[in-house]
């Protein structure tokens, strides 16, 4: 949900279940995480954060609730709370973890189960569209 001229306005994307598009709203709120991940391409803060978590996070202006995503890596949440998948996937490179094995976790299925599930074409969009809408009727006549 967004705000303009003080009105709440919702989304299209916001009722798609387990959907969290990372828009205008979600860059500014994820700024200091977004920026904490991309510090991780130097090979000494890579180092510095896997020797101490929690005092390199110290560096940043991260939330609590972006802090706890981090340190516990809640992949799903780190997106729900500003986090971009092309910045948060470098947390799971320090740990030595593949997009597949994120993926798998943000999914509830194990690496090789979701790359599976990829190869036979991914997940059936059937009740997975909306939240909040039911579904349309196919017309079959």
């Amino acid at each position: 949900m967004i705000l303009l001229y003080g009105m709440a306005l919702e989304r299209d994307y916001e009722s798609i279940p387990g959907t969290y598009v990372y828009d205008a709203e979600r860059g500014r709120i994820g700024y200091a995480l977004n920026m904490f991940c991309m510090s991780l391409n130097k090979p000494e803060n890579r180092k510095s954060f896997k020797e101490d978590p929690g005092t390199y996070l110290d560096r940043f202006k991260l939330t609590s609730e972006q802090r706890r995503a981090v340190l516990e890596r809640d992949w799903l949440g780190m997106l729900k709370v500003g986090g971009n998948i092309y910045y948060t996937i470098k947390i799971a490179f320090c740990d030595g973890l593949t997009f597949q094995d994120v993926a798998g976790m943000m999914s509830g299925v194990p690496r090789e189960t979701y790359a599976q599930m990829m190869l036979a074409g991914g997940r059936s969009p059937d009740g997975n569209r909306f939240k909040s809408r039911p579904e349309p009727e196919a017309d079959n006549g």
